[in-house]
């Protein structure tokens, strides 16, 4: 259903595909938070909200915003039929049966346990690039760490992770400034998992994808069954796609941030201690995806104007996550800022299940750095940023030492 006949014309003109905007959007979202708070895109029929209180409250109603159809603005408005266990784009029942077995797996205290991993990972890629004097954070990091540690998460090969990686990078790529077609984008189970799974049934280890392949779990109907193997190898699209994409441009954000402001890099190097608060200030200033979308079930109000049932809805949550409703000065980085709840990883029922490996990955990075290199540049000259509906950030950032550990 198209909801443009009753749409109210906006007074400002945000497109999420406009390049040079991507660049820097966050004037025109205070614009939309101030001036257009519901705002209406007649060119691709969507409605988007900017504010703090609003994308907190719609991410929390999974009633009103269905993920069913998606999470991907492109997504819902080609309808398409979803494999299944895409269970970040699913509604409880089945959402709730899908998640529990993902939480499980990804619990803090697990996650905790792989710290030394993590850091074993890291360590080794970092101290290649000790001598030099000029490396690419994406291409030297923050494609390589992220990667091995959700490798050895599923039980996947190093040998093979570069395939991995790269099939799940082009899923998200697009003609600059132009929507994904999803009609020529996989969205189900990559084919690479398939050899796993059946290598993983005659050879059961100590890895997800083996608890995958034995969890029993009660689904929507309620049945106690174990999951199929469409389910299983769309589980391991979305952790193998969610577990590169989102590290890997916190990584980019992290030593891009952290440049522009070396005075609050002096002090993380001066007192770690510091770094779980600056990663998240982190998060709160660049969110790694600027938006999530969701298909609207039923009527509903916003500012005295009516969002109909059938309508795409997209919040902004790079838009929120700089309100001054919400976070004072918000424009300002500060990792000593009063700490308030940012929106970077969702909120509600699809709260981003990974987000504590994440942050995990993300602080051992900044630590792990800060000790072989306290001090950056940034050449902007060669530096590249992609935004799409999914992502913002770097997909190049050569970055020079200009101070080393002594």
């Amino acid at each position: 259903m198209s909801s443009s006949s009753n749409a109210v014309e906006s007074p400002v003109d945000f497109d999420p595909y406009q390049v040079e905007l991507a660049k820097n959007p966050y004037p025109m979202y205070k614009r939309m938070r101030d001036e257009a708070p519901l705002y209406y895109n007649k060119e691709y029929d969507f409605y988007a909200v900017s504010r703090y209180d609003d994308v907190r409250a719609g991410h929390a109603n999974h009633e009103t915003f269905s993920s069913a159809r998606g999470g991907i603005l492109e997504l819902i408005k080609m309808n398409m039929e979803l494999p299944p266990g895409i269970f970040i784009f699913e509604d409880p029942p089945l959402h709730t049966a899908h998640r529990n077995i993902v939480a499980r797996m990804f619990s803090p205290r697990r996650m905790r346990d792989l710290e030394p991993m993590v850091r074993e990972f890291t360590v080794s890629t970092l101290d290649k690039l000790v001598g030099r004097s000029e490396f690419d954070i994406i291409a030297d990091i923050g494609a390589q760490i992220p990667m091995r540690v959700i490798g050895a998460l599923l039980g996947i090969p190093e040998a093979d992770l570069e395939t991995i990686r790269e099939s799940t990078d082009s899923r998200l790529v697009t003609e600059e400034g132009k929507p994904i077609d999803y009609e020529t984008s996989a969205i189900g189970g990559m084919p690479e998992f398939e050899e796993y799974i059946d290598w993983r049934i005659k050879n059961p280890s100590d890895d997800v994808m083996t608890e995958f392949l034995n969890v029993e779990f009660v689904d929507d109907k309620g049945v106690t069954r174990k999951l199929s193997r469409e389910e299983i190898l769309s589980f391991c699209n979305v952790l193998a796609g969610a577990g590169n994409e989102t590290t890997n441009r916190l990584m980019g954000w992290s030593a891009k941030i952290l440049a522009d402001h070396p005075d609050q890099r002096r002090e993380l190097a001066e007192n770690p201690s510091l770094i779980p608060e600056a990663v998240e200030e982190i998060l709160r200033y660049e969110p790694m995806g600027p938006f999530t979308a969701r298909y609207v079930t039923r009527d509903v109000e916003y500012y005295g104007q009516t969002v109909p049932a059938g309508s795409t809805m997209m919040f902004m949550l790079a838009a929120a996550n700089r309100d001054e409703r919400r976070f004072a000065d918000p424009d300002r980085f500060d990792i000593h800022r009063d700490r308030a709840p940012h929106n970077t990883f969702g909120y509600g029922i699809h709260t981003c299940p990974g987000n504590v490996l994440a942050r995990q990955e993300g602080r051992i990075f900044i630590e792990e750095m800060l000790k072989r290199f306290p001090e950056w540049d940034i050449d902007m000259e060669q530096a590249k940023l992609t935004c799409t509906s999914t992502v913002r950030g770097w997909d190049t950032l050569p970055a020079r030492v200009t101070a080393k550990a002594g």
